[in-house]
């Protein structure tokens, strides 16, 4: 008998499998509950929210500036009137783009020192128009002596 329980000392214990965790239920009950959730809420249009004023920004008055008016041409280029007109005669023409930018700084300059004498640029931009043709105004408009330059953009009507 002592032979045997040496034996069965001696004999070496046979490795425990390592236990595996089975996580397909834990999946499936995450997504019954998702689809639960999903199904019961309710999707509401949210209320209109009362945004505050921005404390940033600063009202220009249209008499103390002078107005620059941006809209899409027909072609590549903008369309750049003078004051808050739209009208053909009153577009700033040019054979090229370094023309009408040399046209755009000399009316600047006129409007801004004719009496009384004007402070601010106000390029009001339609909506969707590209960047890079407001930014060609605005460089245009900055080669003159003014002190501070505005950009807007034009709401639809």
């Amino acid at each position: 008998m002592a032979s045997r329980l040496r034996s069965l000392l001696l004999r070496r214990k046979r490795p425990l499998e390592e236990a595996e965790m089975d996580i397909t239920p834990m999946i499936d009950c995450t997504f019954q509950l998702l689809i639960f959730f999903m199904v019961t809420s309710q999707m509401k249009a949210q209320a209109p929210l009362d945004l505050p004023k921005a404390r940033h920004g600063a009202v220009v008055a249209e008499r103390d500036a002078v107005i620059l008016t941006v809209t899409k041409g027909s072609g590549e280029s903008a369309q750049v009137f003078r004051g808050n007109s739209t009208s053909p005669t009153d577009r700033i023409e040019g054979a090229n783009p370094v023309d009408q930018e040399e046209a755009i700084t000399r009316y600047v300059e006129q409007q801004a020192n004719a009496p009384p004498r004007k402070n601010h640029v106000l390029i009001k931009a339609e909506r969707g128009l590209k960047h890079r043709e407001v930014a060609r105004v605005q460089r245009a408009a900055s080669k003159a002596e003014i002190e501070q330059l505005y950009v807007a953009v034009m709401q639809a009507e």
